[in-house]
């Protein structure tokens, strides 16, 4: 038997001063792009924002329905649209923040399982790193080099037969 040991490095910026011009815009559209959310039910409203290999900023956010699992995470619903919309462009950085009505929030948001899976694939697919930064309301600020850092163990095409 052996035992393996998986660990994630970030960075965390206390302030937002800390990052870069270009990181700070990047999290200022995912902010904005929260405040657009389709949150009818659960009134957690999130926004992502993709900064392509291009330069171009694609946004997008949660859209809910009544019958939930009808409805999609801002980070796949941004990736989605990114990749229809600029095919074969690769993802360079994402951005991620969440409003909570009730109570601000002060800690970064993760993405879900699926959402990490997406994304995954898009840096899978194009065999380059995409950065994540992850903010709040307000608070710490979180960066990790990659997707990979988000989902170590992911599922990719070479687990696939060949055709």
């Amino acid at each position: 038997m052996k035992t393996k040991s998986i660990t994630t490095t970030f960075t965390i910026y206390e302030k937002e001063s800390e990052l870069l011009k270009e990181d700070r815009q990047l999290l200022e559209s995912a902010r904005e792009a929260a405040t657009r959310a389709y949150a009818k039910y659960s009134k957690f409203q999130v926004g992502a924002a993709i900064l392509l290999a291009n330069g171009e900023i694609v946004t997008g956010n949660n859209q809910e329905n009544a019958v939930y699992p009808a409805g999609l995470c801002a980070e796949r619903t941004t990736a989605f649209y990114a990749s229809s919309r600029f095919p074969g462009v690769p993802f360079k950085k994402i951005a991620i923040s969440a409003i909570n009505p009730t109570e601000a929030l002060t800690s970064p948001v993760v993405p879900c399982g699926s959402c990490r899976q997406v994304l995954s694939e898009y840096e899978n697919r194009f065999n380059s790193p995409i950065k994540v930064i992850l903010g709040a309301q307000s608070g710490d600020i979180w960066e990790l080099a990659s997707v990979a850092d988000l989902l170590p163990l992911g599922f990719h095409a070479g687990f696939l037969p060949e055709k």
